[in-house]
């Protein structure tokens, strides 16, 4: 301390100088840690409705893209695998077109069997049908003679046996070709079921199974189905309206859909029908401010050909007129000016 003045004061000299000191650090770091405030525009266009929708009562919904047909998941009867696959995801297939073929070796070993045994049986027939033949000539011969002396009745017997005898072997024959043709069939049947068709025509969506992969008919380790398919000429909208706005939509009218993140590129879809059950929302577009805890009414709308606008299982966003609304009692966009006019002179007239 003896080299400061005897007069000098700390508290009164150097905290100020301190506390400025560390006021101007603190504005620097809150200054370099302020948010960046300018204005850019969003990753995703918000979807907004257009054209007379946009000043007129409208009903918001989201939906999914989904085939014409619905989803078709396609599965195997019987176990086993895959010899060969003959379809890939973007194929277009036609009813009753392979799709894949599961190792039918054991089967076709059956099918062999069963056909030497229809074999074995037609010759037990020919043989027995002969014996019974030959049986029933002798026994026919020894009684056209006339005196009982020629023939013995050890004879006779011996020829009745005989001929009951062939006729048995006939009828177990005959009962063993009915088996084999049986065991035949039941292996062709099994046989068709190892070779997996197209049950409708339409696009392959996806393929989850490789040729040398085990197939059951519990479905595969990952539970995704073997083959996803569906008629996508046309494609089909299914739309969720909330459980609040059922009574307020307008079914029938057209609908404005857009890709989701894609508000400019705009269709017009056309209703096809609502579905009678309202049921639990699935289809989720993870929004924060999205509610899970409600029921919705699924509408299922047809798209236009948009040329790979849309693809199945793309969200999308929608807007249909609501009731009431001009666009929506007038039908489709194109036909609504024309509708305002005819409505116009008929008020004229009254």
């Amino acid at each position: 301390m003896a080299l400061l003045p005897e007069n000098f004061s700390f508290s009164r000299k150097v905290l100020p100088v301190i506390a400025v000191i560390g006021l101007i650090i603190a504005a620097i770091f809150i200054w370099n840690g302020l948010p960046d405030r300018e204005l850019s525009d969003p990753d995703q266009e918000p979807p907004r409705a257009s054209g007379q929708l946009a000043d007129s009562a409208r009903v918001a919904g989201a939906g999914l893209v989904e085939p014409s047909s619905e989803l078709v998941d396609i599965g195997t009867a019987l176990p086993g695998i895959i010899t060969d696959l003959r379809v890939q995801a973007g194929d277009f297939v036609e009813k009753g077109q392979v799709l894949f073929t599961v190792d039918d070796r054991a089967i076709r070993s059956s099918l062999n069997e069963s056909n030497a045994a229809i074999a074995e049986a037609r010759a037990s027939i020919n043989e027995a049908q002969t014996a019974r033949r030959t049986a029933q000539q002798q026994l026919a011969l020894y009684r056209q003679v006339e005196d009982a002396a020629a023939v013995s009745r050890s004879e006779v017997i011996r020829a009745e046996g005989e001929a009951s005898a062939a006729n048995s072997r006939l009828q177990l024959a005959r009962s063993r070709l009915n088996a084999a043709e049986a065991r035949a069939g039941s292996a062709r049947t099994e046989l068709g079921r190892l070779t997996v068709r197209a049950p409708m025509a339409g696009e392959i969506l996806a393929v989850n199974i490789r040729p040398g992969e085990f197939v059951s008919t519990q479905g595969g380790g990952n539970s995704a189905p073997f083959i996803r398919m569906g008629e996508t000429r046309p494609l089909y909208i299914r739309i969720d309206i909330d459980e609040a706005d059922i009574n307020r939509v307008s079914m029938g009218a057209p609908a404005t859909v857009s890709p989701r993140g894609a508000a400019g590129e705009q269709v017009q879809a056309s209703f096809v029908r609502a579905e009678p059950l309202v049921v639990p929302k699935t289809s989720l577009t993870n929004s924060a401010a999205e509610r899970v805890d409600v029921r919705v009414l699924q509408v299922l709308y047809q798209l236009p050909e948009t040329d790979g606008l849309f693809r199945v299982g793309q969200q999308v966003d929608a807007f249909i007129p609501a009731k009431g609304d001009k666009t929506a009692e007038d039908g489709p966009a194109e036909k609504t000016a024309e509708s305002g006019d005819k409505g116009a002179e008929q008020g004229d007239g009254e």
